[in-house]
């Protein structure tokens, strides 16, 4: 019997303090979550980011850098501590991890394509939880994602998940500023619902993304028959309260098209 498969992208600002730090505290409760989703038959592959503001938190060059060079220096140097600190966590449960940096390419000329699918089949196959991010070292101007959400939505799709989760720091889709009291949470999207008039275009402190980048992957994921959640990080085990529990937590879900 296949498993369910759950694809969970979580951003920059989840995973990093305001100074630029990795947000340890943070990550080991992802991780722990991760494990409770495993314990309970599924499948999990992570799509995370937070390799470039990990590396600029970690190191000031004394040179001056230019945006491409500065994305390249600090994605190499964060991308380490990152995947080095998601594999002592999820190495307390046991649970192996592999890491998969991709670029745009990858998911544009079908032998890349079927390769890197093959790769990460392996790897669950094996109990191996895939750990994904673009690899920023060599991704620069068009050879881009828009952002990891749209990675994240490409993924899910490749293998078939049956669940896109969208870790953000905020719960969800608001019908205005999620600051002002007279805005409502969107609960539930429908397909074919507008939500044009709501969404603004604003990016996250550390990363590319905003909420209309998680919008249009969150559309074009559940046109494909995937249902997709974005929901609050910081709220304690968003997770498996969610996907186990089927608490009424805050977040958007885009229902997917039948």
């Amino acid at each position: 019997m296949k498993k369910d498969r759950i694809v969970v992208k979580v951003g920059s600002n989840i995973l990093t303090r305001n100074n630029g730090r990795l947000d340890v505290t943070r990550m080991s409760s992802l991780v722990d979550q991760i494990a409770a989703l495993r314990e309970n038959g599924f499948e999990v592959i992570l799509v995370t980011s937070g390799a470039v503001a990990c590396g600029r938190g970690e190191f000031a060059s004394e040179k001056h850098l230019d945006s491409v060079e500065q994305r390249q220096l600090y994605s190499a140097m964060g991308q380490a501590k990152l995947i080095d600190q998601y594999y002592g966590l999820f190495r307390e449960y046991g649970i192996h991890v592999g890491q998969v940096l991709t670029t745009k390419d990858n998911f544009l000329e079908e032998r890349m394509y079927n390769n890197q699918k093959a790769c990460m089949e392996i790897m669950l196959e094996n109990g191996v939880i895939p750990i994904v991010n673009e690899n920023d070292t060599v991704c620069v101007t068009e050879l881009m994602f828009t952002d990891n959400d749209e990675l994240s939505g490409l993924i899910a799709e490749m293998l078939g998940a049956s669940t896109l989760v969208m870790i953000s720091n905020i719960d969800g889709i608001f019908t205005g500023n999620p600051d002002d009291p007279a805005s409502t949470l969107i609960e539930k999207v429908r397909p074919g619902d507008d939500l044009s008039s709501y969404i603004k275009e604003e990016k996250s402190g550390f990363g590319r993304g905003g909420m209309i980048s998680k919008c249009n992957t969150a559309q074009k994921v559940a046109g494909k028959g995937i249902r997709v959640i974005i929901a609050n990080g910081k709220t304690p085990g968003i997770l498996t309260r969610l996907i186990l529990d089927n608490e009424n937590l805050p977040h958007t879900e885009f229902l997917p098209t039948l």
